[in-house]
């Protein structure tokens, strides 16, 4: 499976943070927004990774991730020249997906729960379709909104509807088969001019290829397009992290703990950042999968 990161957009609801800056590298506690939406498709076992930025802010992440080789990775970037919906990430990407599947997320948001890792392995194994994620939500009237039945077979999908059939948001993350390709190619523009991907999930409905998997208790999705929420997820991340002792999102250690790279190139990543918590956590992460040397008696 390929991964898209559609960084995109403007960031007009975060100005004047974004007048000289992608939302994406603004900081949300202790690292970049990006790392959040990079570690969901590292969780998720994906090592081929399409970047899709703004022209202005391509060399932003270029200079911040490089070609993803120190993570194990191999990083591409395009560029969309303006917004046109989620969907054009799929027809940018298009030559990058090639006869592969495809997980798309936003680069906004941020996925954090228990055994999420799992779930995402359930989920690209039996891939037949599309797979969403729902998060149950107070007001759902301000989002997508997905109705399923036991099975989690998607019933129907509605946006921001006046009279929800429930309070499944569909999230900012999803898992397509190769048929993706052609359904995005087809659309056509909606009345606010963009490619909407519920269009593409609405096709993989009406074929009766979609399911959507909800989000238990105790797991958190935000997405960061205002000040409020901005600020909200770096809160979350800093009370998790004191708490827990457990970073989120620290992609040197999870590529670590992912098999991308070895102890001994974790702990070199880690000694770049010396004198930075992060830097140390890393360095602490990487020592303990490091043996020591036997202690021969004397």
């Amino acid at each position: 499976m390929k991964g898209i990161v559609l960084a995109g957009g403007n960031g007009t609801r975060l100005r004047p943070l974004t007048g000289a800056l992608s939302k994406q590298i603004l900081p949300v506690y202790d690292k970049p927004m990006i790392y959040y939406p990079l570690s969901v498709l590292m969780l998720a076992g994906i090592r081929d990774i399409l970047l899709i930025s703004s022209k202005d802010h391509s060399d932003s992440f270029r200079t911040l991730l490089g070609d993803g080789s120190q993570l194990g990775l191999n990083i591409e970037y395009a560029e969309q020249d303006e917004p046109r919906g989620i969907a054009e990430a799929l027809l940018i990407g298009a030559d990058f997906i090639d006869g592969d599947q495809v997980a798309l997320v936003l680069g906004d948001n941020i996925f954090h729960g228990p055994r999420f890792s799992l779930l995402l392995e359930d989920a690209v194994r039996d891939l037949d379709g599309a797979a969403l994620f729902g998060y149950r939500v107070r007001d759902p009237q301000r989002y997508g909104i997905g109705e399923i039945d036991e099975e989690g077979r998607l019933l129907s999908l509605e946006e921001k509807p006046r009279h929800p059939r429930s309070n499944l948001a569909v999230t900012g993350l999803y898992l397509y088969d190769n048929d993706v390709i052609e359904i995005a190619r087809n659309l056509r523009p909606s009345a606010r001019g963009e490619l909407e991907i519920t269009d593409v999930n609405l096709a993989y409905l009406a074929q009766g290829r979609a399911q959507l998997t909800p989000l238990g208790r105790g797991f958190a999705w935000l997405d960061m397009g205002t000040h409020d929420s901005l600020l909200q997820a770096a809160q979350y991340v800093q009370l998790v992290e004191q708490r827990q002792g457990e970073f989120i999102a620290c992609v040197e250690e999870l590529a670590l703990n992912c098999g991308f790279i070895t102890p001994e190139q974790c702990l070199h990543l880690g000694e770049q950042m010396r004198g930075t918590d992060y830097g140390a956590y890393v360095t602490e992460v990487a020592s303990r999968r490091i043996p020591r040397p036997a202690v021969r008696a004397a």
